[in-house]
C-alpha cells in the first residue's frame, strides 16, 4: 500500500537509488558476469549457452523442487532449440560436464546431472566470485539482507514475466 508521501513515479529520478541508477548498476553487475561465464566457458572449451545450461542444471538440482532438469525443460528455459539443445547437451557430456540417466520409471524421460568432478572444477573457477559475494554481504545487516533478498526475487519475477510477455503464443 503507498503512503501519502509515495508519488506513482517514486524512484524515477537520476538519485541514487533512482530508475537510471538501478539500471546502470545492474547492467555492470550483468556484465560483470557475463565476463566471467564467457571466461570460464573459455577456460573449458564451451559455449556460453552451453555455460548457461550448466548453471540450469545446478540450478534444478539445488532448487525448491528438487526437480531434475530435463532436454525439454532446458529448451524451454533457454528458449533454444531442439537441436540446439541436443547439441550443447552432447559438447557438455564429451567435455565431462554432464550425465544423461534414464528415468526408471519411464525410459522416455532423460534427467541431466552436473557431473561431480565438473562441480569440483566450476567452484575452483568460481571462488573468488563466491568470496566476493559473502564481502558484500558482509557490509549488510540481515534485514536489509533481507531486502536485498525480496528485490532479487522481485526483479526475476519482473523479467520473466516480460520475458513470457515477448514470446509468441
Amino acid at each position: 500500500m503507498r503512503t501519502a508521501d509515495e508519488s506513482p513515479d517514486r524512484g524515477t529520478s537520476d538519485g541514487p537509488t533512482g530508475l537510471q541508477s538501478f539500471a546502470v548498476l545492474l547492467r555492470r553487475m550483468n556484465g560483470e558476469f557475463n565476463r566471467l561465464t564467457h571466461e570460464f566457458a573459455q577456460s573449458q572449451g564451451l559455449h556460453p549457452t552451453d555455460v548457461q545450461a550448466l548453471v540450469a542444471i545446478l540450478d534444478a538440482e539445488h532448487g525448491e523442487a528438487g526437480m531434475a532438469m530435463t532436454p525439454g525443460r532446458l529448451r524451454d528455459q533457454l528458449d533454444l532449440t531442439s537441436g540446439a539443445v541436443t547439441a550443447c547437451l552432447d559438447r557438455l557430456e564429451r567435455a565431462g560436464h554432464i550425465r544423461r540417466v534414464r528415468d526408471t520409471g519411464d525410459r522416455r524421460v532423460v534427467h541431466l546431472h552436473y557431473a561431480p568432478a565438473a562441480k569440483t572444477v566450476a567452484r575452483d573457477f568460481f571462488m573468488p566470485l563466491a568470496a566476493g559475494t559473502d564481502a558484500a554481504r558482509r557490509q549488510f545487516d540481515e534485514d536489509e539482507l533481507r531486502v536485498v533478498v525480496r528485490f532479487l526475487h522481485a526483479m526475476n519475477d519482473e523479467l520473466a514475466q516480460v520475458r513470457s510477455a515477448k514470446r509468441p503464443s
